[in-house]
């Protein structure tokens, strides 16, 4: 009984401020209509990444491995643009051929909290994200990340480099438990 009394009078309270809100919302709605749109405030550590902007056809190429006895080559398109406020990049890629049909959606942003970057990978072969922190270092801008996958400790690195104005050049490495690293793909990508 107490419980469903706070509950009416928090709803008797809100209401008021819930009308005046909305009845304000029109004219609100009118004045942002008019009124220029502010300056973006996006991080200058965004502005190093603008290089990855628009279309990309690419390249997989996996060497000969466990997971790839024949290794192989995959195509694909990679698209990517500013999120809100130029605060992140959106890029979408999809690829395919004989190593497997990959889609996925990356998300990298600046964390000045931790002084790096951030990716978060979504993609149709796993669950959840992958989430990576990332830096230059030199010209080349370096992603990591660990996580456990059947009980083992994962470690991936991937280098990416702006090898010439529209070439883009980057290196997936693997490493499971304390095994020295491999590389598993290698992409190339030519913008459109």
């Amino acid at each position: 009984m107490q419980k469903n009394r706070k509950i009416a009078l928090t709803a008797l309270i809100l209401t008021p401020a819930t009308l005046g809100c909305a009845a304000a919302w029109p004219a609100r709605q009118q004045e942002s209509a008019n009124a220029p749109e502010p300056a973006s405030k996006s991080a200058r550590e965004m502005d190093r990444l603008k290089f990855y902007l628009g279309e990309w056809d690419y390249t997989e190429t996996y060497p000969k491995s466990a997971a790839y006895p024949n290794g192989g080559k995959n195509t694909g398109l990679y698209t990517s643009k500013l999120g809100p406020g130029g605060n992140s990049l959106i890029n979408g890629f999809h690829s395919k051929g004989p190593v497997g049909d990959f889609e996925g959606l990356l998300v990298i942003t600046w964390d000045p909290k931790e002084n790096l970057y951030k990716s978060y990978a979504f993609g149709n072969s796993f669950p959840g994200a992958l989430v990576e922190t990332g830096q230059f270092e030199g010209d080349a801008l370096v992603f990591r990340t660990e996580f456990s996958a059947g009980g083992t400790t994962v470690k991936l690195r991937n280098i990416t480099r702006l090898v010439s104005p529209g070439n883009l050049v980057g290196e997936e490495y693997l490493a499971t438990k304390d095994a020295p690293e491999s590389l598993l793909v290698t992409v190339e990508a030519k913008k459109r």
